[in-house]
């Protein structure tokens, strides 16, 4: 092989080795992968000193679920979440989840918090473009869930956090008593303590393992 054959080889390979240690997401996320197929690597909760939750970095890049919506309007004006439920969980989870019908222990779910528009007719509806319904309005906070079997065992090893129902968004938040968050998870979500019965995507994939 001459050198102008050796340089062109060296720079192929290089080519393909770095085509084999990364893959873009659909939102042009880079994720490291191994060249022998091994999941990519996860991110994980993270805590401050005294145990408050920081809210999890980068979660618009994650997988996003599903957005139910409980507005004001049809409770009688008092919705416990008057807003969209934008939930995303976070991509190596969710990737495991995929792959056993489980969620794995450090699994994190993000429900970011949008009001509707201000609502035109009596059921808080308004006519665009579109039709007639409910459209996304302002950011109004967050609330993050982690399995952590070990850290929240009197709430089925899932801990629930609220960062503030404005904007913005809190730095860091405290466990959430069980009363208020966890105890209907348990009572009423069907996978888990995951809603996944709102989330079709999830619930697909419930039913392929006979969840």
């Amino acid at each position: 092989m001459n050198r102008k054959s050796a340089v062109l080889f060296s720079v192929l390979a290089g080519a393909s080795l770095a085509s084999g240690m990364f893959m873009f997401s659909s939102s042009g996320d880079a994720q490291s992968t191994a060249p022998d197929g091994r999941e990519a690597a996860r991110y994980l909760p993270e805590y401050t000193p005294n145990g408050d939750l920081i809210l999890p970095k980068n979660w618009r890049h994650w997988v996003f679920v599903g957005s139910p919506l409980t507005p004001n309007a049809l409770n009688d004006g008092k919705a416990n979440f008057p807003e969209f439920h934008n939930v995303y969980i976070e991509p190596g989870s969710f990737a495991i989840y995929e792959k056993t019908g489980k969620f794995p222990e450090g699994t994190i779910f993000f429900k970011e918090l949008q009001l509707t528009l201000k609502g035109e007719n009596p059921d808080g509806s308004r006519t665009e473009p579109s039709g007639r319904g409910y459209f996304p309005g302002p950011f109004n906070g967050a609330d993050v869930t982690v399995k952590d079997s070990k850290r929240y065992p009197d709430t089925d090893g899932w801990g629930y956090y609220n960062f503030n129902h404005h904007e913005p968004k809190a730095k860091t938040a405290s466990l959430r008593p069980k009363d208020e968050c966890g105890s209907c998870h348990m009572a009423s979500a069907r996978k888990d303590d995951v809603w996944t019965q709102f989330y079709p995507m999830l619930d697909d994939i419930a039913k392929k393992f006979g969840g």
